[in-house]
């Protein structure tokens, strides 16, 4: 399954069809976050126009892959989860935000693992073709520390 997820504040109708498009050519469940006050509307892809935070959980923890804006919220949900990330950032000339501020957070975190960016909609398509080659993120700075307390805890009690 594929969750797309556009945030609550703007529409992102540029995203939605081209994933709506996509998903017609394609026999793949898709599941869409498509907010309020967009005009494009979807003929191939589930679509709630908002989620609870419990849906929105539940929905990325069952995709095989996210696709969404470039938001802060959905890019550290899929790290948590270990899911594949395509982000494609709102553009403000299209009048998808106020600024370009997405496009920045896109270049920053396109260069990790598990974080796929598409600039444009045929990369997009792309990369929902090449979906099964692309892997999670994964965070590869070493255990938490959490877990170090617990391992630690346990050892202890062995002695």
């Amino acid at each position: 399954m594929i969750f797309v997820a556009v945030g609550t504040q703007l529409p992102f109708d540029r995203l939605i069809e081209a994933v709506d498009t996509w998903s017609g050519c394609s026999l793949n469940e898709v599941i869409a976050q498509v907010g309020t006050g967009g005009k494009y509307k979807p003929q191939n892809i589930l679509c709630y126009q908002s989620v609870t935070t419990s849906d929105f959980a539940r929905f990325c923890s069952k995709a095989d892959i996210i696709v969404a804006h470039a938001g802060m919220g959905v890019i550290l949900t899929a790290r948590e989860l270990g899911k594949p990330l395509i982000i494609m950032p709102r553009i403000a000339k299209f009048k998808e935000h106020r600024n370009n501020h997405q496009l920045a957070t896109a270049r920053h975190f396109g260069e990790l693992d598990g974080i796929y960016v598409a600039d444009n909609i045929k990369r997009l398509h792309i990369l929902l073709e090449g979906r099964d080659k692309l892997l999670g993120w994964r965070d590869t700075k070493g255990a938490s520390e959490n877990l170090v307390n617990r391992i630690c805890d346990f050892i202890d009690e062995g002695k």
